[in-house]
């Protein structure tokens, strides 16, 4: 019996996942703002064929910048030198549906998509906090029910965008285009905000059709969003039963929309720190927790739950009486949910909860010998409740090298991983069939 295959992105997050990767020893804490550091994690996601490298992005310097390093880089400038130093690896990057223009991240995307050979992915978010807002002109972010809704509109017209040129219009005898009414985008029983657009994209498709669709989101307007427009699935879950019901909700809420399950990938964010052995695994891990500076982890956490820092006590309970419904909160609904059902779950005290949670955001960590992080991931996908990861290494580049060389070569022993790329675009080595041509803008905007 042929066995499940295994999807496998990297998440290149600065130093590494954990809130003290940047002071772990022989690290250098500005790595990622040079392109060395990237182009050579990219490389290394090719040498070990994984599927994609992964940008994240928040358009706006956080208070906690004296902590840690932050992502600063614009991703799809950072994109397009990596598509110039690799051949294969796809190139997934996060561009914020709340604070950009439709026209412009068509453009941009297709673009890579072009020139890259047709290895790109669009990462949706419906960017949270206040300080993005602020650079955009807004005094408050929108509500979380209006960024989604918003953001459901903005995917449609970028994708009608993406098909304003039948294939191949742009070459010889087709280089007249054909299309007359491209203004007022938007689907006819919608009642959100309009995007106007005034005529076709001026970059014609790419090998793969249109570049990948991913979305993160574990709310009930993430869910929806996602299983009404994501190709890739990123997600949050601590535990095979959390994983389970997200993956069954999910591809359950995609076939409401006519979708076929097969055509949605769902892959869990998953930190790894690996040691030779379990003691040394373990070692490690104490390590990495000793470095996140503890005004950091405080903060975040603080941030992440809506309360102030002196809400918190460090070996107490929550303040549960502060806590709102997680259908309710403000900001990131999917990592408020992690932490409050970690809390109550293992009954952590504020300290043991910024312990598990390593000072990052909230996703499974597995800590253990490559062999037991092989598990793991293969332990998933057997079950059903996940097509893959999304991989966030506890310190870059070290830790990636250590899955790199450790994990890789177990999951092909076992059959689960590929040995070569047999394609050469991402929806090739995702598995995901090349969208059919939707039509002119009219007739996109009509369906």
């Amino acid at each position: 019996m042929t066995r499940r295959q295994v999807h496998l992105n990297v998440n290149i997050l600065n130093a590494g996942v954990f809130g003290g990767s940047w002071r772990f020893p022989g690290t250098d804490p500005a790595a990622s703002f040079t392109l060395d550091h990237y182009v050579r994690i990219a490389q290394r996601a090719e040498e070990a064929k994984f599927d994609a490298i992964f940008l994240a992005d928040g358009p706006a310097v956080r208070e906690d910048i004296r902590y840690r390093p932050f992502n600063s880089l614009e991703p799809s400038v950072i994109l397009a030198a990596l598509a110039a130093a690799t051949e294969r690896v796809g190139l997934i990057a996060t561009l914020s549906s709340s604070y950009n223009d439709p026209y412009d991240v068509a453009r941009r995307f297709a673009s890579l998509d072009l020139l890259s050979g047709g290895r790109t992915g669009w990462n949706v978010v419906t960017t949270a906090g206040v300080e993005s807002a602020r650079n955009f002109g807004f005094a408050a972010e929108p509500a979380h029910a209006a960024r989604y809704e918003r953001a459901a509109e903005f995917v449609e017209v970028v994708r009608t965008l993406w098909n304003s040129w039948e294939p191949d219009a742009l070459i010889g005898d087709k280089a007249t285009h054909r299309f007359a009414d491209y203004t007022r985008i938007h689907p006819a029983d919608h009642h959100g905000p309009h995007f106007d657009v005034a005529g076709p994209l001026n970059v014609p498709r790419s090998p793969q059709g249109e570049p990948v669709v991913v979305q993160a989101g574990a709310s009930k307007d993430g869910r929806a969003l996602a299983a009404k427009i994501g190709e890739v699935i990123f997600t949050a879950a601590q535990t095979v039963e959390e994983a389970g019901e997200y993956y069954r909700d999910v591809k359950a809420r995609a076939v409401g929309y006519g979708r076929r399950p097969e055509d949605i990938l769902i892959l869990p964010g998953l930190s790894t720190v690996i040691g030779s052995t379990e003691a040394e695994a373990a070692q490690r891990r104490e390590l990495l927790a000793e470095l996140v500076p503890p005004d950091y982890a405080l903060d975040r956490l603080a941030t992440q739950l809506g309360v102030d820092r002196d809400d918190l006590t460090l070996d107490g309970p929550l303040p549960w009486h502060l806590l709102a419904d997680p259908d309710e909160a403000g900001g990131s609904q999917t990592f408020y949910k992690i932490a409050l059902g970690l809390a109550r779950r293992e009954n952590l005290t504020v300290r043991q909860l910024l312990r598990r949670l390593g000072g990052g955001a909230g996703h499974r960590i597995v800590t253990g010998t490559p062999e037991q992080v092989a598990d793991a991931i293969i332990d998933w996908v057997d079950r059903g409740i996940a097509d893959g990861f999304n991989l966030m290494p506890d310190v870059l580049p070290g830790g990636f090298d250590d899955f790199v060389d450790g994990v890789v070569p177990i999951l092909r022993e076992r059959g689960v991983f590929r040995t070569e790329y047999e394609t050469t675009t991402l929806r090739g080595h995702l598995g995901l069939p090349v969208p059919a041509y939707r039509g002119t803008i009219a007739e996109g905007a009509a369906r």
